[in-house]
């Protein structure tokens, strides 16, 4: 399955889409225990088709790149903490709609479940400048699995 950047369609627009987290927000791993533990219904395996991952300075980045896989979590929100988790991990992601500056981007994605179902979910990814300077140099993760670097 590969799940190219695109346009939000309207019916992303405003929907209340799980998050696939690879990193710092997997359950074990320390921002899990800041922002997502107690906010969540639902947190299962999953995996982002068409991305590579590299190792960023204390964290990873989810690049784009066909016939690759990320491994992490679908996380689905509690309902009455979606909107302002949303809020927090823009911020914790550094993330501006719009900003040249992000190190992110949060995209829409499908993400596949370990069932096989395609999922869509806000992913973060390395905005633009940032993916460039990791194929350029990066240190790719093997695997696509944060938890194995």
């Amino acid at each position: 399955m590969r799940s190219p950047a695109r346009a939000l369609l309207p019916e992303d627009r405003g929907s209340r889409l799980p998050f696939f987290v690879y990193g710092t927000l997997l359950p074990g791993e320390p921002n899990h225990a800041l922002f997502l533990r107690g906010r969540t219904l639902h947190e299962v395996p999953g995996r982002l088709d068409g991305a590579v991952l590299y190792d960023g300075p204390g964290y990873p980045y989810a690049v784009d790149e066909p016939g690759g896989a990320v491994r992490g979590a679908l996380v689905t929100a509690a309902p009455d903490r979606y909107g302002r988790l949303l809020a927090e991990l823009d911020r914790l992601e550094e993330y501006a709609p719009g900003d040249p500056a992000n190190l992110y981007e949060r995209v829409a994605r499908d993400v596949a479940r370990e069932d096989g179902a395609a999922v869509r979910a806000w992913v973060y990814v390395a905005a633009p400048a940032v993916a460039r300077g990791l194929r350029a140099g990066g240190r790719l993760i093997e695997g696509g699995d944060w938890r194995t670097r």
